[in-house]
């Protein structure tokens, strides 16, 4: 029952672009349609995820969703650079990361069986680019802290910052892929949707994210004035999350199946992916735009993504999901989001 109107509630991301190109709807009515599209949109990468995985296993099915959950993440982004909103752009990019690590994988561990096994070797090395990627950017992060943060110099400052970043990214993660493609090969399920069928079912889910995330941004500003939030709120909370339904919705499926291993990857290699991936990537063509991104991220954002990170490796010490240690991380994620919420503007 609930697969059918899950299927069915998918019509809602078309009619919502329909709406946008034909009718006169207001902005505060558009980011609710594009918010509920992405929900099924969401449900729809997990769903071909977990069937990708059964012919690749959890490593690199996990890969797999965090790379095409995070096609909303860079296609917000570069709409909101493109608009001169730094402040979106950098809360989106900061909070993916903070979301990633503390609410979808807290959820994923209260939805999952508790005391399954994970692969901490995979987890630590992910949740160790997360680490890595706050300590390379301290520069560029000072910069914004003593001056002005899009000043010409800071954004120079960021240049060779990306650089490493992505080369550590591609690097640590080709190698980490090449483990798992030795060490997990093992026969699909029957009932499993070829690897053709599922990745198509991706690209296709994945396209209309991007069209949907386009709509978000556009009717961002509506929203915010209607519920009286800042700016940095609404980025790095608001479009965050629902920027990383996909990974939510995936995590969450996945779990409910007994697949930590599958579940725990797609949350915390998501939020890698981010940091050392999308955010890079963001700055560097950002160069091409006449505004250009520094990675001067607000002190706030920086001191939580630390405290995600750090939070985040110690309840993957043992390779033991638990329940409990889920509730925590969400509650940190909540807590995160009061403290955002009074935090204002830059």
């Amino acid at each position: 029952m609930v697969h059918r109107i899950l299927w069915a509630s998918l019509a809602l991301a078309p009619a919502t672009i329909l709406v946008d190109v034909f009718a006169d709807a207001g902005k505060t009515l558009l980011f609710v349609l594009a918010a509920g599209s992405l929900i099924p949109l969401a449900w729809l990468i997990g769903e071909s995820t977990e069937h990708a995985a059964e012919h690749t296993g959890p490593g690199i099915g996990g890969f797999l969703n965090a790379s095409f959950g995070n096609a909303p993440e860079l296609i917000i982004a570069l709409v909101a650079v493109d608009s001169g909103l730094y402040g979106v752009v950098r809360g989106s990019l900061a909070g993916s990361v903070i979301s990633n690590l503390l609410l979808v994988f807290g959820v994923a561990q209260i939805a999952g069986p508790d005391r399954a096994r994970m692969d901490a070797r995979s987890l630590f090395l992910q949740i160790g680019l997360c680490a890595a990627a706050i300590v390379v950017t301290l520069p560029v992060l000072v910069l914004g802290w003593t001056g002005a943060p899009e000043r010409h110099t800071a954004v120079l400052a960021s240049i060779p910052v990306s650089v490493v970043l992505l080369v550590a990214y591609l690097v640590v993660t080709g190698r980490n892929l090449r483990r798992h493609r030795e060490a997990e090969r093992e026969d699909a399920h029957e009932d499993a949707w070829s690897l053709p069928v599922a990745l198509a079912a991706l690209a296709v889910a994945t396209g209309f994210t991007a069209m949907i995330s386009e709509i978000l941004v556009h009717s961002l500003e509506a929203f915010a004035k209607a519920i009286g939030a800042t700016e940095f709120f609404i980025a790095a909370i608001v479009v965050a999350v629902i920027g990383n339904a996909a990974e939510h919705g995936g995590a969450i499926v996945i779990a409910r199946s007994g697949k930590m291993k599958l579940a725990s990857e797609i949350a915390i290699s998501s939020s890698a992916q981010v940091a050392l991936l999308v955010t890079p990537i963001v700055m560097l063509l950002s160069l091409a735009f006449t505004h250009r991104l520094a990675l001067t991220f607000r002190w706030e954002e920086t001191a939580a993504m630390g405290g995600a990170v750090a939070l985040t490796a110690f309840m993957v010490r043992d390779a033991r999901s638990r329940k409990w240690e889920g509730a925590v991380l969400v509650t940190c994620f909540f807590a995160v989001a009061i403290w955002f919420w009074f935090a204002g503007p830059r």
